[in-house]
This record gives structure tokens, sequence and C-alpha cells, in this order.
């Protein structure tokens, strides 16, 4: 009895811990633009993802070298495409698809749209994981969709005209949205398949580094980093907390979530991400907060909080 009594409490805290894990991931990437701004302003975007991912293969090594054992036997063609997914499709190209959207059209409907991405990730863990959606789970969803609806446009309209959703902005923002619900998904698949999350971690950093150096040749961007020494060693400081907290740090975290949470709980978790990073253009950049904004981002909270207490019943 008592034996059962502790696995439930290990197994009930395990189900709590793994969304708040990855929230916690999720809205330190909300930290992001803290780092990022002053970066700008010596390098371009592709040379500061391509530096981030050189610091943090620093990390990666190591830990697949000590690691690399317990790859045997698992690399199969459906774990190396998972792999490639998460680096290549959910890091890079995503990223790069979301930014050429904001230049081509409509940033409302860009938003907008990239909004579908929980439902993208259901649909595939649905089809790919053969996830059974949960009790109440649409009202979570609904729940969540407002909040982060709210969060984008507060209780104004996005004013836009259907004409801006049939652009080439938001062929690319459904793409991208495609694209980092699936690196949710492909990353749920390859802890099922016993890859521990360390690892996981390590191989979406080494395995986006030859297509990010593909991007910067392409790119034809110019190293251009000048100033005095007390500017160069402020950037290496932002460099190195760029890498590792916004970087390293939340991705540790989620997959460490995402390994005992469902993947269509945990592209709910991830919309901590907005909330915080609207939290943090108040604080710090002082940008004000509406009366809509706040109401998504309690939305976005309560939602958390209803799935983990879902998920503890479900353990109990």
């Amino acid at each position: 009895m008592e034996s059962k009594r502790v696995n439930g409490l290990t197994s009930r805290t395990s189900a709590i811990n793994g969304i708040w894990y990855v929230a916690l991931g999720a809205a330190l990437w909300g930290a992001d633009p803290l780092f990022r701004i002053l970066l700008l302003k010596s390098f371009t975007s592709a040379q500061i993802v391509f530096i981030e991912h050189l610091l943090l293969a620093c990390y990666a090594l190591p830990v697949l070298i000590k690691y690399r054992k317990t790859l045997t036997g698992k690399l199969t063609l459906g774990v190396i495409g998972a792999l490639l997914f998460i680096s290549w499709g959910g890091s890079a190209i995503a990223t790069v698809l979301f930014t050429a959207a904001f230049s081509h059209g409509s940033a409302n409907a860009v938003l907008l749209l990239q909004k579908l991405q929980p439902l993208f990730a259901i649909i595939l863990a649905r089809v790919l994981l053969k996830e059974t959606l949960p009790a109440k789970f649409f009202t979570y969803i609904g729940i969540a969709l407002l909040g982060t609806y709210l969060l984008t446009f507060g209780l104004a309209s996005p004013q836009m005209g259907l004409k801006d959703l049939g652009t080439i902005s938001c062929l690319f923002s459904i793409l991208a949205a495609v694209l980092w619900g699936g690196s949710t998904v492909m990353g749920k698949f390859l802890l099922q398949k016993n890859i521990d999350f360390p690892v996981v971690t390590s191989l979406r950093f080494l395995l986006a580094i030859p297509l990010l150096t593909v991007i910067l040749l392409v790119s034809g961007d110019v190293w251009k980093v000048t100033g005095p020494g007390s500017e160069l060693a402020m950037i290496a400081v932002n460099l190195l907390f760029q890498a590792f907290f916004p970087g390293l740090l939340s991705m540790l975290l989620y997959y460490k979530g995402l390994s005992s949470t469902k993947a269509f709980f945990a592209t709910l978790a991830e919309l901590a991400f907005p909330a915080m990073g609207v939290c943090l253009n108040w604080i710090v950049f002082g940008q004000k907060l509406t009366i809509g904004q706040l109401a998504g981002f309690i939305l976005i909270w309560l939602t958390l909080w209803l799935m983990s207490r879902s998920q503890r019943n479900v353990s109990e």
C-alpha cells in the first residue's frame, strides 16, 4: 500500500511538473528580446543564431559524447527524420519563414494565422502519436486561443480584410506554424523512443549548424564588429546569456517537461512564451499594457492551471 501511495504521488508530481516545465521553458523564450536588441546593432539575425549555436555546441558535444552509447540501435530513419525536423524545420526554416512573412504583407494577418500553431500540433499528435484528447480539452484550447488573441490585439479588431489573408505572407505564416507545431510532436516522438531529453536538446543544436552555415553563406551577410573594448565585452556577455538562458536552459526545461506531458497539452503550455513577452515589454521596455492584454495574460495562465489539475486527476 505504501509503495502504491508513493508511486501515485510521484506520478502526480511528474504530471504537474511536466506542464509547468514546458511553460517555464517557453516563458524563458520571452526573455530573448532583452539580449537580442543590443546584438542586432552589431549582427544580423542569421549571424546571431549561428553564433548562438556555435556556443551551444560547447554544451552539446560533450553531452553527446557522454551519452553516445544510449543512441545504439535507436537511430532509425524515423528518428533521424524527426531530429532533422526539429533542428532544421523548427529552429531554422520556420524562423526564416515567419520573419519573411512580415516583409510581404499585413503584420496583423501574420500574427493571427500564427495562432493556428496549437491546432496543427493537436492534429499531428492525434495522427502520428495516436494521442487521445482528454475531456474538456476543447475548453482549454478555446480559453488559450482567446487569451493569445487578446494578448496580440487586445479588445480591438485586427482591422484587415479578406484580401489580407490571401497573400504570400500568410502562406509563410501558416507554414511556420505547421513547422513549429510539428516540432512539438516530433520532440515528443523522440522522447517516446527513450532518447534522453539532454541528448535530444544536444542533437537539435548540433544538427542545425550545417544548415545555418549554408543560410549564412547564401545571405552574404558581412561581419562588422567594431567598437571600444567595453562595448565588445558587453556584446560577448549578451551572446553568452542569449545562448545559455533563452537558448539552452529553456530547451532543457522544455524537453524535460515534454517527456511527461502529452504533445497537445505541451503546445498549449508553449503559450507562456507570448504571455511572458508581453509582460517583459511592459516591465522592461515600458510598453503600455491594455486591459485586453491583461485579460489574455490571465486566461493563458488559467489554462495552464486547469491543464495541470486535469493531469493530476488523470494520474490519481
